[in-house]
């Protein structure tokens, strides 16, 4: 089950009465409902932070299409060079946790088409050239999240990961903590294409976390 999307106005940090209100209508009862019948507090918010991701990567490719190619692919100081450098980073660790965790002894079955998809072999490496491709890959993972995430047990997320990282070490670590680097590590780059994206002249809207957190009435 999904909970609903986002869709919300421009703005800063405050939302308008007219974009709030159709945020909450579209966001708030079936967020809600999976909240009391589906999850436990510690399940509710990974989903809480999956919808989110998708929500801000719809609205992240939406605005970088106005820009052509070569603004897209402009080097801009950043630590990925470029608009599109940066986005394709967020896929390759994207793709790279995804795969780690479709190895999970639970072995998911929502994960199992990522361990089909070919593993980035650099953290810098280009996944998509252009724009249009990479827009379809990061909506297939964002897809796969979604539909991960509610299979997650709690007393999954007391347990461990193992894994490989990119220097080839052996890691084993606790698995909420694992996801909660997960979805921070998109949160803190997708911020590094905001700002680029804003410097070329775009604006992004609203990115607060808060659109989706319904309000607690009485």
């Amino acid at each position: 089950m999904r909970a609903g999307r986002i869709h919300a106005g421009r703005g800063g940090s405050q939302l308008s009465d007219e974009a709030a209100s159709g945020a909450i209508a579209d966001t708030v009862f079936p967020l809600v409902f999976l909240i009391e019948t589906l999850m436990t507090p510690r399940t509710a918010h990974l989903h809480l932070l999956a919808e989110y991701n998708r929500w801000m990567n719809e609205k992240v490719y939406e605005v970088a299409s106005r820009l052509s190619h070569e603004e897209l692919a402009r080097e801009r100081g950043a630590f990925f060079g470029s608009i599109l450098g940066t986005l394709n980073h967020i896929v390759v660790g994207d793709t790279l946790w995804l795969q780690r965790f479709a190895r999970h002894p639970r072995r998911w079955e929502t994960l199992a088409p990522v361990l089909r998809l070919p593993t980035p072999t650099a953290l810098d490496a280009t996944v998509f050239a252009d724009l249009p491709g990479l827009r379809h890959r990061r909506e297939e993972l964002d897809a796969w999240i979604v539909d991960w995430v509610p299979s997650i047990r709690d007393e999954d997320l007391d347990g461990t990961l193992r894994y490989t990282n990119s220097k080839g070490q052996a890691q084993c670590r606790n698995l909420q903590g694992v996801l909660t680097h997960f979805f921070h590590h998109q949160t803190h780059h997708r911020g590094q294409a905001t700002t680029l994206l804003t410097q070329a002249g775009i604006d992004v809207g609203v990115t607060d976390l808060l659109a989706l957190v319904p309000e607690e009435l009485g």
